[in-house]
């Protein structure tokens, strides 16, 4: 049985994909900050000095100043606020792996269409060798390419 993991675990998929949840991770730790310390801060700017993470939904009925007082009390709360920085960091997560697999893309060189090998026979539609003068299915004359 370890003889087999072994072999699993060696495999070169399983070690690719580790190192692409490896490198994923760290990057989602970068459009994390880049969403709450580098878009966030302009955009809340714009808005009026608004702060995304601060907005919640109090279930309770009391009144708290702030998020994370209302979650120390133990308040129930929608924190949507916190959800609109996920979204984002979702979408510029998502763009940003659009672009790397469009430039993958195009850093792929097309591999090149081979010359035909065959021709169709005029009269059966037999596939058959180009320089072939006689078809071997219908035994026709043809004429030499």
């Amino acid at each position: 049985m370890w003889k087999d993991f072994k072999a699993f675990a060696m495999k070169g998929s399983v070690i690719d994909m580790a190192v692409g949840v490896v490198i994923g991770v760290a990057f989602g730790q970068i459009t994390t900050s880049l969403v709450s310390d580098i878009i966030m801060p302009p955009l809340g700017l714009i808005l009026g000095h608004i702060d995304f993470n601060n907005y919640y939904l109090n279930l309770s009925g009391k009144s708290y100043a702030s998020l994370a007082d209302a979650r120390k009390a133990g308040a129930g709360v929608i924190a949507y606020g916190h959800f609109v920085n996920v979204v984002l960091d979702f979408f510029i997560v998502a763009f940003a792996m659009f672009l790397v697999v469009r430039w993958f893309a195009r850093l792929k060189k097309p591999e090149p269409v081979a010359a035909p090998t065959t021709k169709p026979c005029p009269y059966c539609a037999s596939d058959i060798p180009i320089p072939a003068v006689r078809c071997p299915h219908c035994t026709s004359q043809l004429q030499p390419a």
